[in-house]
């Protein structure tokens, strides 16, 4: 399904676009969107602040059948392992986020691994589109960051700190203030395009100042060498559940992150 090239850039450049692998999927998956608008998850989040609505919400794959539908049938794990050269795909969850028009709140530069209570070496997002993204509010996504070998402090939508007790976070630096020192990557985005990135690729999204939804799906994905990580705070997602039967550099529980492929 991946050609030797997508997988190199992916492996390089920790992103790579994935141009039409999804487009029987944008149906279900906006049908899906709306039972989770409608029915909102228990740990969902509205970050507007008087423009347009910004809204999220995760870790519903198994209570929403069309979100349970992708997770299993589509080739997103398949896509997944492949692009992680892993022998398994495992999902961690999925993520939600709809900006309407005029949600002028831009998601910050970060990177994921540090929000999560996992880490490892063979990890991807799918970054799936639901209404078609022109380049100008696209995803941007930091060529390479994945290899800085640096875990960034994570920082709330709302632009508080996590309160992460640990030595080994740095400060992020001004990408935005000094884009021209970085191979900035985004594209025009057709329904059934997806973006796809390491937990540790740095990247970063403008507010929705046009005329039309973007909603994004994102389903994250674990191979081998992935374990539990103990990140001294709270994590996102939220597992509070686990820090009482994992210790750092435990295996993830089948029964809750189960092999797709």
């Amino acid at each position: 399904m991946l050609s030797a090239e997508v997988i190199e850039h992916f492996e390089t450049d920790g992103a790579v676009v994935l141009r039409g692998l999804f487009k029987d999927w944008i149906e279900p998956l906006r049908a899906g969107v709306e039972r989770n608008l409608a029915e909102p998850g228990p740990m969902h989040r509205d970050y507007t602040k008087g423009g347009g609505r910004f809204f999220g919400d995760y870790c519903n794959w198994t209570r929403i059948p069309e979100y349970k539908s992708f997770v299993e049938e589509s080739p997103a794990a398949a896509i997944a392992r492949d692009l992680m050269k892993s022998k398994t795909a495992r999902i961690f969850h999925e993520h939600l986020l709809v900006k309407e028009p005029g949600a002028d709140i831009p998601t910050p530069w970060h990177h994921d691994e540090p929000y999560y209570c996992v880490e490892g070496p063979k990890t991807v997002s799918l970054w799936l589109p639901l209404d078609p993204v022109p380049r100008d509010v696209c995803l941007e996504l930091v060529a390479g960051s994945h290899k800085w070998g640096k875990l960034f402090r994570p920082r709330r939508f709302n632009g508080v700190d996590y309160d992460h007790k640990s030595d080994r976070l740095v400060e992020m630096p001004d990408i935005s203030g000094h884009r021209e020192d970085y191979r900035i990557l985004g594209w025009d985005l057709a329904l059934g395009d997806c973006i796809a990135f390491n937990f540790t690729t740095v990247h970063g999204a403008p507010g929705n100042m046009s005329a039309g939804r973007r909603r994004a799906f994102s389903s994250r994905w674990f191979g081998e060498g992935t374990v539990y990580a103990d990140r001294h705070g709270e994590t996102s997602p939220p597992y509070p559940h686990l820090a009482g039967r994992l210790k750092a550099g435990d295996e993830m529980p089948l029964d809750e992150f189960p092999v797709i492929a």
